[in-house]
């Protein structure tokens, strides 16, 4: 069992993380803005008012947790880089005892085959650049990080919908993962399904990847 931080539970992509990790019998600390928000997750969930961006409130909450995740969103493009900062700040003030940071990231981050960024192509939905750019800025800080312990797991560079629960799914580096007819996919179940496969066996420290069907 481990102890599980989870910031952005009251979205859709943290709620199902908190009932994936609840599921497996770990210890969930949900965190939202508005613990209000949080009334719909399982009652095994510690639920926690919490802000991200505030390094104050993440060194409070994280303490003693074995590994944190950021799920969040917003309109405000910095809120991803400000986590980042945020967390990895924290984390280095508990030192060697303190959480691995697991960073939902954002697809546009990921890169085409001659190596260039998705959320540079000019035909990249603009509804979904300024949500990658700012993606790009935390994963940015993240590889500038000393003596902390990061993963930042990208779903496809598409909307990641509620969807059919697969239980499955596979790994890429910096290319999304396609089917044989080139589409990408990915649901958020199973997004919470490989997050938590990772907390579990920390196969990407200090690494950026990829998920998808």
């Amino acid at each position: 069992m481990a102890k599980v931080v989870v910031f952005g539970a009251s979205g859709k992509i943290g709620g199902a993380i908190v009932n994936e990790a609840v599921k497996r019998g770990h210890k969930v600390t949900a965190v939202a803005r508005d613990d209000a928000k949080l009334n719909k997750l399982p009652k095994k969930a510690n639920a926690a008012a919490g802000d991200v961006t505030s390094r104050d409130s993440v060194y409070s909450l994280i303490d003693g947790a074995d590994a944190v995740v950021v799920a969040v969103g917003g309109n405000d493009k910095k809120v991803w880089s400000n986590a980042a900062r945020s967390l990895v700040d924290a984390v280095s003030k508990i030192g060697d005892s303190g959480p691995r940071i697991i960073h939902v990231g954002h697809g546009g981050t990921l890169e085409d085959g001659k190596g260039a960024r998705i959320l540079d192509d000019p035909e990249f939905p603009n509804g979904m650049r300024k949500d990658a750019l700012g993606q790009a800025e935390a994963l940015d800080v993240y590889r500038s990080s000393r003596n902390v312990r990061w993963t930042v797991i990208c779903p496809p560079p598409v909307s990641v919908a509620p969807g059919r629960r697969r239980d499955t799914y596979r790994t890429g580096t910096d290319q999304p993962v396609m089917d044989g007819r080139g589409n990408m996919a990915l649901s958020a179940d199973d997004l919470a399904i490989a997050i938590c496969d990772e907390i579990e066996k920390a196969k990407h420290i200090n690494q950026r990847f990829t998920v998808g069907y």
